[in-house]
């Protein structure tokens, strides 16, 4: 049930940081913006990291496969077109649209495999879901 809640919270935090970043972009820009999201995520982490963890950094070595490692990189750019898919959409119609595009590459690595993620079979009510989910944003977009 706790991880219900906290899916529900980072929801909202990206939501919130979307619009935030978003409001930065016009006192600068999206790349500066962008620069300093990452920046104060790193030292945000790095104080966690001081007080909550202190386990080496030497580990990332170990990963495998090390496009693991990409992850900053691949968050860099999602920082980047939450930021112009708000500026362009709003906030609304561009959560919906992020948000359902998580869902079904989710559900595509999911039945994939991709990734080290555990193969699962599709389930047609989870497609049918989907399904729904678009449908719902076909509707809370029509003018």
């Amino acid at each position: 049930m706790i991880g219900f809640f906290i899916a529900l919270l980072s929801g909202a935090l990206m939501s919130v940081q979307g619009v935030f970043n978003t409001q930065v972009t016009k006192s600068s820009s999206i790349w500066v913006a962008n620069a300093f999201v990452q920046l104060t995520a790193l030292l945000v982490c790095l104080g966690a990291w001081l007080f909550a963890d202190r386990s080496s950094f030497a580990a990332l070595f170990k990963v495998e496969p090390k496009y693991m490692l990409l992850g900053g990189a691949i968050g860099a750019f999602i920082t980047y077109t939450v930021i112009r898919s708000m500026d362009m959409l709003g906030p609304a119609r561009a959560v919906m649209l992020i948000v359902i595009a998580q869902l079904i590459v989710a559900y595509v690595i999911e039945i994939l495999g991709w990734f080290g993620v555990e193969k699962q079979p599709l389930e047609w009510r989870k497609v049918i879901g989907m399904v729904v989910a678009i449908v719902g944003i076909v509707i809370f977009k029509w003018e």
